[in-house]
């Protein structure tokens, strides 16, 4: 027994227990609005922020001690401040940072801890649809921020002619939409061109219409329940697959669904959790953050549909450019990149 390994060991193994608390915190946090009410930055005490938020000032205070000892606030002499470096992650849902409203993925793990067990106990199966619903909007709130960042600004200039494309009126398939975050943000950027958003999951659809009328786009975003393999349709020039490819039981399925209804010379958008082909090359923060929700919401859900491919949150580009090919498309690259996202670009 190496004892200074086991103390090191012993100490990482704390320092995570510790994060996995102050997350639900984080939760809380967000829930009630109470980094919203320290975004000014100013000095506070428990009974002043009890007082901005309806809160209970005696709870406030552990709140708000759990925060200062994972350094998210700051303390001085019993008043506590929320730095706008850490504002901007945690209090701004317009920043490009902004993680705490996503943190409630983190959430649904725990909720669905009974089910992810049975799953790993038998057939590996738990569909999408059959997790705590906080997994679908918190998703939503995870990616909105980024999508919001780069999509239009970044990712889409690194594809051959389509932001033209999508400027003079383009008719786009939005496959696996989710609440249909980044098919409003194309929407309002190119209102000339029409998003036809696609989702297996009906309650999805449902959040979808609401956030595009919210938006204002209900007229160029419209969103039809269907499964990637079968959405309807034909002469898309741009079909876009936003981090949703490697959720599903058969990819190769849904992406020679695109290939057929896409016009010649038409492209392929897809944006997948950032990682490399080996293993031992995503051994890093990221990747344990997306193994980890691999393991208990990823993965179980390509389980549960046909084919059951099981691609993982960490696929990597070798294994995305395989689907690909095997889907019929001849041209498949690396566009751009984020730490967390590849940008890949397909094209018929």
């Amino acid at each position: 027994m190496d004892e200074a390994k086991l103390n090191d060991f012993m100490g990482r193994l704390v320092a995570d227990m510790g994060g996995a608390a102050v997350m639900a915190n984080v939760i809380l946090g967000e829930e009630l609005g109470l980094y919203r009410a320290m975004a000014d930055g100013a000095l506070l005490t428990p009974e002043q922020l009890a007082e901005r938020t309806g809160c209970h000032a005696r709870l406030l205070r552990e709140w708000l001690s759990a925060q200062a000892a994972s350094g998210y606030v700051e303390h001085e002499d019993g008043r506590f401040r929320l730095p706008p470096e850490q504002a901007m992650a945690l209090a701004d849902e317009n920043s490009p940072v902004y993680v705490a409203g996503g943190a409630v993925v983190l959430a649904s793990m725990y909720l669905d801890k009974d089910k992810i067990a049975t799953a790993m106990r038998g057939d590996g199966a738990l569909s999408w649809g059959d997790h705590h619903p906080c997994l679908f909007s918190g998703t939503e709130r995870f990616f909105r921020p980024g999508y919001r960042a780069h999509l239009v600004s970044e990712w889409l200039p690194a594809l051959e002619g389509v932001t033209e494309q999508l400027q003079a009126g383009a008719k786009v398939a939005d496959v696996g939409c989710g609440h249909g975050a980044s098919s409003v943000i194309l929407a309002q950027a190119f209102p000339r061109s029409t998003i036809h958003g696609f989702d297996f999951h009906g309650a999805s659809i449902e959040q979808a219409r609401q956030r595009a009328a919210q938006a204002g786009v209900s007229d160029r975003a419209v969103f039809t329940q269907a499964r990637a393999a079968e959405f309807p349709g034909s002469d898309f020039d741009l079909v876009c697959f936003f981090d949703c490819l490697h959720d599903m039981g058969d990819p190769v399925g849904a992406a020679r669904r695109a290939h057929a209804a896409l016009k010649p010379g038409g492209t392929v958008l897809l944006v997948e959790p950032f990682a490399n082909d080996r293993l031992e090359d995503n051994l890093n923060p990221v990747g344990r953050l997306f193994y980890a929700a691999s393991t208990c919401i990823c993965t179980p859900n390509s389980l549960s549909q046909e084919v059951g491919l099981g691609l993982g949150a960490q696929a990597g580009e070798k294994r995305l450019r395989d689907v690909f090919m095997k889907a019929g498309f001849a041209h498949f690259r690396r566009a751009t990149e984020t730490p967390f996202n590849l940008i890949l670009e397909a094209r018929k």
